[in-house]
């Protein structure tokens, strides 16, 4: 039990404390009972019993025993009215309002306890008297039994509050007109009840064995919040303190229950609850209901083929609508596609709630497999799609739905909301108005390149990238002119990776400029050192330029700086761009491209055939030479039947290139039928793994 913390003001000065409320207590039950005390002496009275009311409140283990004692002494010093008692318990809380609830509730229940047993033992002494008192005796006696009775029946009809007295076993047995004004029977209706009667499954799971232990001496009382029928069918929500009075040798005898009607003030729980875990828009469940459904699946998953369902849905395109029509037609159309939903979706294993947003999440608990959350999502596409009819607006609307149906057992609530907004991506980039099924191995690529991603800084600056160099021979008489630069990554999880797994993240992310920097210096130094081995044969060094260093403006000062600091000639580099780079942008880039080309390096251009092939627009660039794309010169593969449509591009670009004084470089031979092929078609040079795979720069033949 607790104590009540002293404080400064009231319990630090016992004794003052009790002279104060003595002088409260005798004012407020002045004129109530008939004593043979006057005012100073009844102070006095009193306050030797606040004094033990105060202990009584302040001690670490309450005892209800000195408090009945208190009672029984009112009663003995001839306190017996009803409003005598009724006045001293409202005293009660009036002086300890900042005394905990339950400590002022078991003082009050222990103080009417031994009131009402003092009053008893009173009538019984009353009744002995009477019976071995002499004849003229017994009528007073009888009379003054009377009157005792009708003071225990008047504090039961003068309380505020419902009132009950039972058997130990649940019979009702007196019960007060308050109660019977709060549940709405008649007293003689209520005493031919049982405990059984209210019983309700609202009824809080620990009251059973909470009276238990109260019949079992393990405790004097108890106290819960407990719902009761009213007569004509609603429920009073009570605030129930239950007390136990026992008979001499500790049996218990009777129950004593007072009855607070709390029903407003349990509403008001109610709807603060509600509105706590509702969305105040469009009234369905809200993030926090959902999150609090789902972890409880989770935790509580015994069965390991036990699954769950997520559909987490996006309206395509309401940020158009909230733009053009305006954010009260917006709000008027999550409305309308909520209640859809909860309409056609909602049950008892499905729950529609509101993520934020135009976003939308259904729960499917117990689902059998994956049909059974397609088929949710395909019933929620549906109804989304219906046109809606808002503020004179005539509104077609789709939905993306990511679909993750996972078992339940080893998952935890962000692995599944993380998969699902994944999902729910998919379904965008696939062109929206569908709904995209969870994919692990796909999820996982997707974790690999974002930790790819996020690594890249760090993995320049530590070093792990490096360059391996793959040859560029002259098909006329197979001697290595040049070699292209191909940067590596050495991950130290995922090993060496090939630069199609990062390029485009780099690109991405910017990093591609300090990259492409990076490469072009190492790839120049090479060169350079080459070139002072074998002077003039050292091959000329091709490097890619992604088109967002294009678009760098400090590319140009790069590439000088780079040839400056290495003592590259500028003729002993040769710079790659994609078609697309060159061709699809102007202004900048094309001025850094001329910009380039006025330095002296070689300009070519990379995968050509895979985007414009606009050989009017390349006439007018400073343009060296064009690289055919690996996917004409496949076409050339079959011994005994090229692709003739192939053969017959291939032929064409070749000759356009040569009136334009454009050299042509061939990707992707891997056979000598392929090489043979286009030296007939008058092919310039050639790499693939015919000839060598990219390597690191001890692997280059200089010989030639």
């Amino acid at each position: 039990m607790t104590a009540i913390s002293p404080t400064p003001t009231s319990w630090d000065r016992p004794h003052r404390a009790a002279e104060r409320m003595a002088r409260a207590w005798s004012l407020a039950i002045a004129g109530t009972s008939y004593v043979s005390m006057n005012g100073l002496e009844v102070q006095d009275f009193l306050t030797s019993l606040a004094t033990r009311i105060i202990h009584a409140l302040t001690t670490e283990v309450f005892d209800p025993a000195d408090v009945r004692e208190v009672g029984s002494t009112l009663v003995a010093a001839h306190f017996t009215e009803p409003t005598t008692l009724e006045r001293t318990l409202a005293v009660l809380a009036e002086q300890f309002g900042n005394a905990p609830v339950k400590r002022v509730a078991q003082v009050q229940g222990a103080l009417a306890s031994g009131y009402a047993l003092a009053l008893r033992d009173r009538v019984l002494d009353e009744q002995e008297e009477i019976r071995t008192a002499a004849l003229w005796a017994r009528a007073r006696a009888e009379e003054g039994r009377r009157v005792s009775e009708a003071r225990f029946q008047a504090i039961f009809a003068g309380a505020a509050i419902g009132m009950s007295v039972s058997t130990v076993d649940g019979q009702v047995i007196e019960v007060n007109q308050a109660l019977c004004d709060m549940l709405g029977y008649s007293a003689d209706e209520l005493r031919a009840m049982s405990f059984e009667d209210f019983v309700l499954p609202e009824d809080p799971p620990t009251a059973g064995a909470m009276f238990e232990e109260m019949l079992s001496g393990g405790s004097d009382q108890f106290r819960i919040e407990k719902p009761y029928v009213h007569r004509d069918g609603h429920r009073v929500w009570t605030d129930l303190v239950a007390s136990v009075i026992r008979d001499e040798d500790g049996r218990p005898r009777w129950l004593v229950a007072m009855f607070e009607d709390i029903t407003e003030r349990h509403l008001l729980q109610v709807r603060l609850r509600h509105q706590a875990l509702h969305d105040p828009l469009t009234q369905l469940p809200n993030r926090t209901l959902f999150f609090e459904r789902l972890t409880t699946l989770l935790e509580d998953a015994a069965d390991d083929d036990a699954r769950v369902g997520v559909c987490y849905l996006d309206v395509d395109g309401f940020k158009v609508i909230n733009d053009t029509l305006g954010h009260d037609i917006g709000d008027q159309l999550l409305q309308t596609v909520a209640r859809r939903l909860s309409r056609s979706i909602s049950g008892d294993r499905q729950l529609v709630a509101r993520m934020g947003g135009d976003e939308f999440v259904v729960l499917v608990e117990g689902c059998r497999g994956i049909a059974d959350v397609v088929a949710v999502a395909q019933k929620a596409l549906d109804t989304v799609r219906a046109p809606v009819h808002v503020g004179g607006h005539e509104i077609s609307i789709s939905a993306s739905i990511g679909v993750v149906e996972q078992p339940l057992r080893g998952m935890s609530t962000g692995e599944l909301m993380k998969a699902a907004d994944t999902t729910l991506y998919w379904a965008k980039a696939d062109g929206r108005n569908r709904f995209a099924l969870f994919d692990a191995e796909r999820h996982a690529k997707e974790v690999t390149r974002y930790e790819l991603s996020a690594s890249m800084p760090a993995a320049l600056e530590r070093r792990e990238f490096f360059v391996e160099y793959q040859p560029l021979v002259r098909l006329s008489d197979g001697v290595t002119i040049g070699v292209e630069a191909l940067v590596r990554w050495r991950h130290p999880r995922f090993g060496v990776l090939g630069p199609d797994a990062f390029i485009g993240m780099a690109e991405e992310t910017g990093l591609i400029v300090p990259l492409g920097r990076w490469v072009l210096h190492e790839a120049c130094r090479q060169a350079a050192e080459w070139r002072r081995a074998v002077g003039d044969r050292a091959p000329v060094m091709s490097v890619n330029l992604a088109v967002r260093q294009m678009r760098d403006r400090t590319i140009v000062r790069d590439v000088r700086a780079i040839l400056d600091q290495t003592g590259l000639p500028p003729e002993g580099l040769q710079l790659e761009l994609t078609e697309s780079a060159v061709m699809s942008t102007g202004g900048d880039p094309i001025e850094a491209l001329n910009a380039l080309a006025a330095l002296g390096p070689r300009i070519a251009i990379d995968d050509f055939g895979t985007g414009y092939s606009n050989f009017a627009y390349l006439r007018n660039l400073p343009v060296h030479s064009l690289k055919l794309a690996g996917s004409f010169v496949a076409g050339l593969r079959p011994p005994e039947r090229p692709d003739p449509v192939d053969q017959e591009i291939v032929a064409a670009v070749i000759g356009l290139a040569h009136t334009l004084k454009l050299s042509v470089t061939a990707e992707g031979v891997e056979t000598a039928e392929q090489a043979a092929r286009l030296q007939e078609l008058g092919c310039d040079t050639a790499q693939g793994w015919y000839y060598a795979a990219a390597g690191p720069a001890s692997a280059i033949n200089l010989a030639n």
